[in-house]
């Protein structure tokens, strides 16, 4: 019996077309994937948005602890070119450390005391300021009434009239009761304003002992972080680059800060000798001090100012003459030095600093508006080397 190859039988021109069999397909919908990750994405951004609040409550409610730690650390950058020239003079760590610390605290303490005097003549004049202003206001009433003031005369006469009326009897078995307000303690506030210093103080000398642990330490903490990151040699280079470029930009921003603070205060208190201020010494060392908070400082000390020319000369003029000056006097060295010490790597953009003054301001207050730009800039080191974070550095810089 002989097997015959038997050839693949070609369809004719009319028989019906064979059905083909397919196998169903490996490949799922792509359907259902694209909708499974558009709900792990509606997770993830929801799930970031409730760390990111749950991270701005924590900072309110810990800023009593956050603070003094902040505080502490960027002292510590500002101290530490200083320790480091006596640690040169082969002088140990923490006795370099001490002695800085200790001559940075007396040469405060002692100005602050000789400015003392002038602190309180500011406040003495005060009363006599609030009845110069009262009687300038009044001089510049106009002499004809007008509609608004004959309301609030008719309205203050129908007051007097209530008043003055006869007060309804009393019906029988019921007891008048008149309701007094409670006179202004004077021992409470000074008992609070007592406790408010003393608390300051205790927290003075905590932040004092943490500069002095970390000037102490050295690089102690860095070489722990780095360890901390994992046998990774990459990691370990990006982390100290990290480092190492955090260091470098603190360290200028303060040094910068330091250095125009200083030049505002001395040209602030030569200029107001000039004008024939009284308390020129102590407005030039709060100039100074306010120099720090950028976009707001300047208006703070602008405004403080003319409120204590205005208390000292009794006119508007002078006043105004006194604020143009600490205005003009903070502007030069807003718009023209600081741009120039600071130079390009440790920049940002205006809009990215003043939402950051928004932002900490309303979480910390006065504190969070002097320490904004220091996170600002800590911030934008460490998104500038992280992959996933470099957007954030494009958007806080230049």
């Amino acid at each position: 019996m002989t097997l015959k190859a038997v050839p693949p039988k070609t369809p004719a021109a009319g028989d019906p077309p064979a059905a083909v069999h397919t196998q169903p397909s490996a490949t799922p919908d792509p359907q259902p994937v694209v909708a499974a990750r558009s709900t792990v994405d509606a997770r993830s951004a929801a799930l970031t948005v409730l760390a990111v609040l749950a991270a701005i409550l924590m900072l309110q409610y810990a800023q009593a602890m956050i603070i003094p730690i902040v505080l502490g650390v960027l002292i510590s950058y500002a101290l530490e070119p200083m320790v480091a020239t006596l640690t040169r003079w082969r002088l140990p760590r923490p006795l370099a450390a001490a002695i800085v610390l200790i001559a940075i605290t007396a040469t405060g303490g002692v100005l602050l005391y000789r400015l003392r005097t002038e602190a309180t003549d500011i406040v003495q004049k005060l009363p006599d300021g609030a009845r110069r202003f009262r009687r300038l206001v009044e001089d510049g009433r106009p002499t004809t009434p007008t509609a608004i003031q004959q309301v609030q005369k008719a309205a203050s006469e129908l007051e007097k009239a209530t008043t003055q009326a006869a007060p309804a009897p009393t019906p029988a078995g019921v007891q008048r009761v008149q309701v007094e307000s409670t006179p202004i303690n004077i021992r409470e506030y000074v008992m609070w304003g007592s406790l408010g210093i003393a608390a300051a103080a205790g927290q003075f000398v905590l932040i004092l002992f943490l500069v002095f642990f970390l000037l102490s330490s050295g690089d102690l903490y860095r070489r722990k972080i780095v360890k901390i990151v994992g046998p990774s040699l990459t990691k370990k280079k990006v982390t100290l680059e990290i480092l190492l470029q955090i260091d470098r930009q603190i360290e200028a921003f303060l040094m910068v800060q330091v250095f125009t603070s200083t030049v505002v205060a001395i040209a602030t208190w030569i200029a107001f000798r000039l004008l024939g201020v009284e308390q020129a010494a102590f407005l030039g060392l709060l100039a100074g001090l306010f120099n720090s908070i950028p976009y707001f400082g300047p208006v703070i000390v602008s405004g403080g100012t003319a409120v204590v020319a205005f208390l000292q000369f009794g006119t508007v003029n002078m006043a105004l003459v006194v604020s143009a000056v600490s205005l003009v006097i903070t502007s030069l060295e807003g718009f023209l030095l600081t741009p120039w010490l600071t130079g390009r790597a440790a920049r940002m953009n205006a809009v990215a600093i003043f939402v950051g003054l928004l932002f900490w301001g309303w979480v910390w207050n006065v504190w969070g508006m002097l320490l904004a730009v220091p996170m600002l800039v800590v911030t934008k080191a460490v998104c500038d080397h992280v992959e996933d974070l470099k957007g954030v550095g494009e958007l806080l810089g230049e």
